[in-house]
């Protein structure tokens, strides 16, 4: 689950992680109280004015109504409202958004923190994620901080310095000195760092995160060090011991019809393909989408409907993937192991009743416990649904649809 940066930086103050401090608002007015109400705090008479959307590259991307970046600097307080407002409401377009862009309503109203010292400030990249390969956490750092992970990977990959933690020992001082060290750190600001790593990975840890992302940490000109933004992911699996973190989940920055298919219990992804697809399992999901592809088809999402399909999931399925678009058919493929293939049958038969006139053909794929009933329930129903036994088949059929 993702969460907002305002939320992200509140999670990690917690841990002692020093951040740049910040206020949300979602009003022109709300943001200027929130700058007046920063100034008391901090003492900053210069502000950052960051939209809050799920999505990273904000300061690049532009609000299509009004041209304004999704961040932008107000020198005084008389700037903050004007320039809230011409974030707040809009749509912000990125190259993590698409051209859609995302709507914008809520502000972030954070310190400026990058005021003159004795030191140039400087940024840096650093995360913690899960190396799968490996079976346990990774610390990824690097001096290229501000820019993506991805460039630096793709055109500079020496200048990115990883170390990798014994799940079994934890984190040792040792090795958050590594990485200081090899981000060219020396005196306070070696220290802010080692002691920043320390509270970030407790943060990662005590929160079941799957990726903490701080890009950038800055070493102010003071060597002070703190994160300027933070990308955080939490993992879905382990909400139910953090009913607080739950509590931050903001539905109208997810896909409305993942959210849809959440709410009924379906495991939904939206692709970019022609042809749904609807499965029990989600190894058989993958195998579906290749035999789509091989057909000459692109699958337009991954869904699946679990162990138990019945016709209230398949009904809940074809709604879901009928509201997309681009789909030019369906490819339903059900193995009986835990479910009877002639009771998703009937689901199929009732669902497709229950919705009306389906345009777009419905090729089914039944195979496992009475199957052969299945296909005869799909084949005598006298509605525009294909039955198929063997995948080779039901991928000619969507060939066919196709075609």
């Amino acid at each position: 689950m993702n969460i907002h940066e305002y939320q992200a930086k509140e999670i990690l103050k917690g841990y002692g992680v020093t951040i740049q401090e910040g206020i949300v608002a979602d009003t022109p007015g709300a943001a200027l109280e929130a700058a007046k109400e920063l100034n008391k705090q901090t003492g900053t008479s210069w502000y950052v004015v960051k939209a809050q959307i799920h999505a990273g590259g904000r300061g690049k991307g532009k609000i299509n109504e009004t041209g304004s970046n999704g961040v932008v600097l107000a020198k005084s307080l008389e700037e903050v409202a004007p320039k809230s407002e011409a974030i707040l409401g809009g749509t912000l377009v990125t190259h993590q958004t698409g051209p859609e862009g995302k709507k914008v309503s809520k502000v972030l109203i954070a310190q400026d923190v990058y005021y003159p010292g004795d030191s140039e400030p400087k940024e840096y990249y650093l995360s913690i994620l899960l190396d799968r390969a490996k079976g346990c956490n990774v610390i990824m750092a690097s001096t290229e901080g501000g820019m993506d992970i991805e460039t630096v990977a793709e055109e500079t990959p020496e200048k990115i310095v990883k170390e990798w933690i014994d799940p079994a020992i934890g984190l040792q001082g040792f090795q958050a000195r590594k990485v200081a060290f090899a981000l060219g750190l020396e005196g306070e600001a070696f220290k802010g760092m080692v002691k920043f790593i320390y509270a970030l990975y407790n943060a990662y840890l005590g929160t079941d995160a799957s990726q903490f992302e701080i890009n950038p940490v800055l070493k102010t000109s003071d060597n002070k060090i703190l994160a300027v933004d933070a990308k955080v992911n939490l993992d879905d699996n382990a909400l139910y011991r953090h009913k607080n973190l739950a509590e931050l989940r903001d539905i109208s920055e997810e896909d409305p019809l993942e959210v849809e298919a959440g709410e009924s219990g379906l495991n939904y992804v939206k692709l970019d393909g022609n042809v749904g697809c609807m499965v029990n399992g989600a190894g058989l999901a993958m195998a579906t989408m290749d035999i789509i592809k091989l057909s000459g088809g692109e699958p337009a999402n991954f869904l699946d409907v679990g162990g138990g399909a019945n016709a209230q999931t398949v009904e809940a399925g074809f709604r879901i993937i009928l509201k997309d678009p681009n789909v030019k058919a369906i490819l339903i493929n059900i193995f009986g192991g835990i479910v009877r293939c002639d009771r998703v049958a009937n689901g199929v038969v009732e669902a497709y009743k229950n919705i009306g006139e389906i345009n777009v053909p419905i090729i089914v794929r039944l195979q496992g416990t009475n199957a052969e009933e299945g296909a005869k329930i799909i084949d005598e129903s006298g509605l525009k649904v294909v039955s198929a036994v063997v995948l080779k088949d039901a991928a000619q059929k969507v060939k066919e649809v196709l075609a």
